[in-house]
Formats: C-alpha cells, structure tokens, sequence
C-alpha cells in the first residue's frame, strides 16, 4: 500500500505517509512529532523547511545534468542549489566536484560521508558464495559495496527501481542459488518489498548499511544551528 521505502524506515521510527504533505505533518504533530524529517520533499513547495540538505553519490554525480524525463534531476540545478543549506556526498569520488564548489561559493558547508555495511550482515556473510540481486536506483553501486567488503559475489542480476517481483522472477533467483549453491543476498529496501510473500524462499541475507559522516560533529552542529533557528523565528512571530 505505501512502497518500499516508508516500510523500511518505519523499522526506525515512526513514519507518516499522506498524498499531501500538509496533512502529513499535521498528522505527524498530532502524534507528539517535535522534529519531522522529510524523505524526499526538497522540491515540495507547500512546507518551509527548517533545513534543506542535498545528497549525492561521488563517483555517479549528476549523470547529464538534465532534469527528468532527459536526466536525473527534478528541477533546474541552480534553482535547487539556491534551496541548499548543506551537501552531502557520498564516497571519494570527484564526479560532483563542481557542485561542491559551487555551493562553497554560497558559504554552505559540503559534508563526506560513506555507506559503512552492518557488522551482523558481513557476520552472515563470512566465508559464503553470494548470488546478489537488487531492484534499487543503482543496484551496481550496490554490488560494488558488495564486493568493497570482501563478500565473495559470484553472480548478481539488477532490477529496476521499486522493482515488483514476479512469482516466476522470485522462483528463478532461488532456483539458480540453490544449483550453485549460493546465499541470496539483496538490500533491505528490496526485502521490504518481500516480506510476508508465501513464494519468497527463506534464507535471504538482507545486507544492511548505514552512513557515516566523516565528521558527525559537524553534522550535528548544522542541524543544531537550523533548529535554533527555526525556533528563534517562531518565538518572534508569536
């Protein structure tokens, strides 16, 4: 009914999920929300934010930097770097370097961080051949982490993004595993999409991955600093 992604989170913390995003906040403050973090509402026009951050992949960038359907983004990328408070980026690589530079000339601080793999997924992991599939934005990245980790890959198969599973895909994926005696291994944004399906094989390792800032302190401060603020602007309207 809501998608992969809020079924996810909502593992973490509580979740509202509301067409518009109006009636989600009110929802969400109804239930005692203090601190509401939007998962991809950046060009959302109908709410201020307090704090607006932009992430990016370093070794992907912004691909051809046209907006969708010609390319990935959503809106013109001088009007959404106008928007930026912080940048993100993900990894070591150089592909949105010039983006970087150009927010540092609007005095908006650049934050490193990487996809750092949970220590109770390499613990299932260790010493297992792994088939790795994947119906997420860029499932290769994701076989790349794979393999960063010293998880043993011996096939994978991308899907698209929110990929829906077939019975016969589900079938095939165990069929294959089992004859060469493989683990099946996927995200946790895929498995979310899996549970509770009475086809779906037991025995696949979701891979779980959390992000880690170089420098969390600074993280902290920006959000601390935003959130200051916010309550400063409030307190004078009052």
């Amino acid at each position: 009914d809501v998608g992969d992604e809020p079924l996810m989170m909502a593992r973490d913390v509580p979740v509202t999920v509301a067409r518009d995003r109006l009636d989600g906040v009110a929802l969400a403050k109804s239930q005692g929300a203090t601190v509401i973090l939007m998962d991809d509402g950046f060009q959302n026009p109908g709410l201020f934010k307090d704090a607006s951050l932009i992430v990016i992949d370093s070794e992907r960038g912004l691909g051809n930097g046209q907006v969708f359907p010609a390319g990935p983004l959503r809106a013109p990328l001088q009007a959404q770097l106008a928007r930026t408070d912080a940048l993100v980026l993900i990894g070591d690589g150089r592909a949105a370097n010039d983006v970087a530079a150009e927010l540092a000339k609007r005095d908006k601080p650049e934050l490193r961080a990487r996809l750092k793999p949970a220590a109770a997924s390499l613990v299932q992991l260790t010493g297992k051949r792994v088939f790795a599939f994947a119906g997420i934005g860029d499932p290769e990245r994701f076989f790349r982490t794979l393999h960063a980790s010293g998880i043993a890959v011996a096939r994978t198969r991308a899907f698209a993004d929110h990929h829906s599973f077939s019975e016969g895909e589900i079938a095939t994926l165990a069929a294959d595993a089992q004859r060469e005696q493989l683990t099946l291994v996927t995200t946790e944004k895929d498995l979310a999409r899996l549970r509770g399906r009475a086809d779906v094989p037991e025995g696949i390792v979701p891979f779980a991955v959390q992000l880690e800032f170089d420098e969390p302190a600074k993280l902290r401060q920006l959000i601390s600093d935003h959130l200051y603020r916010a309550r400063e602007r409030r307190f004078s309207r009052r």
